[in-house]
């Protein structure tokens, strides 16, 4: 449990620092440095693609050197850095190296620090730990958006003062991730076969659960269409309303988000996992859907951002404790880094389509499309799995 809340509170200070800047990107680099939208998906989609490739083989050296804590020192540490290289941005260019480094430390960090909480966790009590983490995470998320608007009026709309501000949680964060204590796995795992590497894919591959394979399969052409969040955001502002109102928005989507992330943790103890990913994928379906139909000044949006956070509660600590139920022992870095990889990989093509699709045929098409894929994920996963 140490463990749990030390990660918790590390995450906690870092969606502080990311989320009082991610509101913000998309507007900064399309009305202040003068960007398309088609620039930002390329800066989203390489950023997350490129960075993405490392968590998979990140994953796998923490397998094979039995070290969790290292990564994910160092890759909050370089998220932190990131932060510093947008503080001095002047180009869209600029920002892309900042997005690139804070991504590539996500990279790193993600499949041992997910590895840490499954070591840390019992089998029965995992969808509490990643649900507990996940809600401290997103606690410091809305935290994060709610520094982001008082910033943004004390400071007449200045950003590279948020930006500098941004940087003391990212510190404080790899500061206090010093504290974790590495923890080794439990030799309970009724799913230990042979293990699973970068190397041997295709043979490594074909060795795995069937349902974890049909389920990696799902997550691909899922992300397919699950393009950037700031889509979203560039969407509200496309809309017509304010920065601030824009912000508030992505405030909504975090609270219900963290209210949301614990609940549904339990509750996948209890009802199993599949059930609660099935229905977060229809309520992403449903909400893409819910901004292709949006007209402007359509209050109807702010609901929508409170939707679009129960389906991230609905689904991102319940993916990872689902592949930790059923992923070989020693290989279960390596297999939520290669979860996060190939949506990670999957987000440079379907944020390149989405900003192609928004300045060809108008902002409402990637929704549609995003929507579509959405509902496919869902009924496959009643399906297949």
């Amino acid at each position: 449990m140490f463990n749990i809340i030390i990660l918790g509170i590390t995450s906690f200070l870092t969606d502080i620092s990311s989320e009082m800047i991610y509101p913000l990107l998309p507007i900064y680099l399309v009305n202040h440095l003068g960007a398309s939208p088609a620039i930002l998906g390329l800066i989203e989609g390489i950023a997350e693609s490129t960075a993405s490739l490392a968590k998979v083989f990140i994953g796998f050296f923490s397998d094979r050197l039995k070290q969790r804590r290292s990564f994910a020192i160092l890759g909050y540490g370089f998220s932190a850095i990131g932060k510093f290289f947008l503080y001095i941005s002047g180009t869209w260019g600029m920002v892309f190296a900042a997005r690139f480094i804070d991504r590539l430390g996500k990279g790193i960090r993600t499949a041992p620090r997910d590895a840490l909480i499954a070591d840390s966790s019992g089998e029965k009590r995992r969808g509490f730990s990643f649900g507990l983490h996940r809600t401290m995470d997103t606690v410091g998320a809305a935290l994060g958006v709610l520094l982001a608007i008082y910033f943004i009026q004390h400071y007449q709309g200045d950003f590279k003062k948020v930006f500098l501000f941004s940087l003391i949680p990212a510190v404080l964060g790899v500061m206090v991730l010093f504290k974790v204590r590495e923890k080794p796995p439990e030799n309970k795992s009724p799913a230990v076969k042979q293990g699973f590497s970068p190397a041997g894919l295709i043979r490594s591959f074909r060795a795995l659960d069937r349902r974890l394979k049909f389920f990696l399969l799902i997550t691909l052409i899922f992300n397919l269409g699950n393009s950037s969040n700031q889509f979203l955001l560039l969407r509200a502002k496309n809309l017509g309303f304010s920065l601030v109102s824009v912000v508030v928005m992505y405030l909504v989507y975090n609270i219900t988000y963290a209210l949301t992330s614990y609940p549904a943790g339990r509750i996948s103890d209890i009802i199993g996992r599949k059930k609660i990913l099935v229905a977060g994928y229809l309520f992403y379906g449903l909400v893409y859907f819910g901004f292709a139909r949006a007209i402007p000044a359509d209050n109807f949006i702010w609901f929508l951002f409170g939707l679009y956070g129960f389906y991230m509660g609905f689904t991102d600590g319940i993916e990872k404790a689902f592949i930790s139920d059923i992923a070989p022992l020693d290989s279960r870095a390596t297999l939520i880094g290669l979860h996060a990889t190939l949506a990670g990989i999957a987000l440079l093509p379907a944020s390149l389509v989405a900003g192609i699709l928004w300045k060809t045929y108008g902002p409402a098409v990637p929704f549609w499309f995003g929507g579509a894929m959405g509902i496919l994920a869902s009924i496959s996963l009643a399906i297949f799995i």
